[in-house]
């Protein structure tokens, strides 16, 4: 099964020095040589900071947007990695592998395999009908 390790930490009021930075970096590559040489890792970045953002909504049929992140919080969504896992357990495992995990946290959440229902049974596509084609938009 896949899961998204979400990392959370606080957003840094100044730069960091250069030697923690290093160490953290170092921490991160050995973490994510482990998900390869297991064959767990599938995807993962890191992200720039919460100033960079755009939050996008659509109201009224017009695309507003504005800069900076969603909402205010004292964490922010550094960075994320996408494993295979046997299960949960496994998938939590991983997370407390991630160095951010010690000064930060980490949220652990299924991916929907859009082949299976929430409940476990097979689900059909969007827009699918009865007969088992998909419904078309037009």
């Amino acid at each position: 099964m896949q899961y998204i390790l979400l990392i959370y930490n606080a957003e840094p009021t100044q730069a960091v020095p250069e030697d923690l930075m290093g160490a953290e970096m170092d921490a991160y590559n050995a973490f994510t040589a482990h998900l390869r040489g297991r064959g767990a890792m599938l995807a993962g970045d890191a992200l720039l900071p919460t100033s960079s953002a755009t939050t996008v909504r659509v109201v009224d049929g017009r695309t507003v947007t504005t800069d900076g992140p969603f909402a205010e919080t004292k964490e922010q969504l550094g960075g994320f990695y996408v494993v295979e896992a046997a299960d949960l357990d496994e998938a939590i495992a991983y997370a407390a592998m991630i160095p951010g995990a010690t000064h930060g946290s980490i949220e652990v959440r299924p991916i929907w395999d859009y082949g299976v229902g929430a409940d476990g049974a097979a689900a059909e596509p969007a827009g699918a009908v009865a007969s088992g084609t998909v419904a078309s938009a037009n």
